[in-house]
């Protein structure tokens, strides 16, 4: 697993061992930002069940303003600070090691905001629901924010979560990425 364009093209990043943390490939990595284009740069950024970091370090390596990792596991929030420091990533970041609904939910309370949203949960998980209906009822999303979904191909999210709606999948082997923006000027 390596960062693929950018500042810091070509580092290689660790992954946890074993399956507690299945990192996004390079080619589904590299769709996304070539997806994202050069809106990335200058953005407020977060990476939801964060791993081993490699998406919101991309998303750094090609300017990226700040990047908020979410990971709620010990050991993947410390491979994921070492793949920062080994980087050499020490600004504009924030690495939070703590449960990602409870999280987003503190941010709300503090009316935070953010341009994207990267979700990536374990695949069987019963995130993807609490996460996407928490920053759908939320003001967490900016204006021409967008939330991006990592899940199995097979797996269904719903039509919409309340405002937060679908506009493209994308599939690669067996995952796909399901972006969301939210329909504005509606209620």
């Amino acid at each position: 697993m390596r960062v693929i364009s950018g500042i810091y093209k070509g580092r290689r990043l660790k992954a946890l061992e074993g399956m507690l943390v299945r990192p996004t490939s390079d080619r589904l990595r590299e769709t996304l930002f070539n997806v994202l284009s050069s809106s990335v740069e200058g953005s407020r950024f977060v990476d939801i069940c964060a791993g081993t970091g490699a998406v919101g370090i991309e998303a750094l390596s090609r300017g990226a303003a700040h990047v908020t990792f979410i990971e709620s596991n010990r050991r993947a929030a410390q491979v994921l600070s070492e793949n920062l420091a080994h980087c050499g990533i020490t600004e504009n970041v924030k690495v939070i090691n703590r449960d990602a609904v409870a999280t987003l939910k503190y941010f709300a309370q503090h009316l935070l905001q953010f341009d994207y949203f990267y979700l990536d949960p374990p695949y069987d998980s019963e995130l993807y629901s609490q996460i996407l209906w928490t920053l759908a009822k939320s003001k967490l999303i900016a204006e021409e924010g967008l939330v991006m979904v990592e899940h199995r191909k097979t797996h269904e999210l719903l039509p919409n979560y309340d405002f937060l709606r679908p506009y493209r999948q994308i599939f690669q082997g067996d995952s796909g990425l399901t972006l969301f923006s939210m329909e504005r000027g509606i209620a």
